[in-house]
């Protein structure tokens, strides 16, 4: 069990938002989230592609090396600027964006342009259906990097991902630890710091309102569609959420029987 489940109200909720307080859902007229959509590609950048950001980022992406992408259709939910090409292995035949950001789906798709792979692009809306517009069993392999802990309610994101994968589909990617011991304290000494000083959002609410899922719900949400086939924790290699900052995983989709999973 995560020790947040042990820890003092008033910790847990520094550490990880209060969320009885302000929920899972935002408030799309509060000023810290109208703030946060307006700057969320310049925040990303500033936070994810440079230092600790970097790392994480970077760790997570590794689990590619384990699948081969060659000739595949691939379908990846929030890809941003795609910086983990160079972890690839074998080139895909199709490879299907579906970001949020027309500013990510930009840089993604030219990431993918020189490598001459069939490019499919869709913007979707921050809290609406992401996968509508995809054919059912139509993908091999769905990535998704620090993208689960987004997605509210998550049962109904995970039924459109098994939707559209093909029998014995693959889900691999990344998500932070979030709930986790390290995750909170890393995160209060580092990313707080730098929301403080660079902008008006208030934090705590942010956290309640973008990482709705903590990564032992996820993977638990995970386990009841899907098998998992490989998992890594970073940077300790110990399997607990308190003791690391990323979990990647590879996991196929159940064999369906009928409407329900065997």
């Amino acid at each position: 069990m995560p020790l947040r489940s042990a820890l003092p109200k008033w910790y847990s909720n520094t550490l990880f938002g209060d969320r009885e307080k302000w929920g899972k859902t935002p408030n799309t007229k509060d000023p810290s989230w109208i703030e946060w959509v307006n700057r969320e590609p310049e925040i990303y950048r500033a936070n994810q592609k440079a230092g600790v950001g970097s790392r994480v980022n970077n760790a997570g992406y590794r689990i590619l090396g384990t699948i081969d992408l060659s000739g595949k259709t691939v379908l990846e939910i929030g890809p941003g600027e795609l910086t983990h090409t160079n972890q690839w292995v074998g080139i895909p035949e199709r490879y299907i964006l579906v970001d949020q950001s027309q500013d990510f789906l930009t840089s993604a798709e030219a990431t993918l342009r020189p490598m001459h792979i069939a490019v499919e692009s869709h913007l979707v809306s921050r809290h609406g259906p992401a996968l509508s517009d995809i054919r059912e069993k139509s993908v091999d392999i769905v990535l998704s990097f620090a993208n689960l802990e987004h997605l509210h309610p998550l049962e109904d994101h995970l039924n459109e991902i098994t939707r559209v994968l093909k029998p014995n589909g693959l889900l691999a990617g990344a998500i932070p630890s979030e709930g986790g011991l390290a995750w909170g304290v890393g995160r209060y000494l580092t990313s707080r710091r730098w929301f403080e000083k660079n902008t008006n959002i208030d934090l705590y609410k942010l956290i309640c309102w973008e990482h709705p899922n903590f990564a032992d719900e996820i993977l638990a949400c995970i386990a009841g569609s899907f098998e998992f086939e490989r998992r890594a924790y970073w940077p300790t290699r110990v399997p607990s959420i308190d003791a690391n900052l990323v979990i990647s995983f590879v996991c196929r989709l159940r064999e369906r029987t009928g409407t329900r999973y065997s």
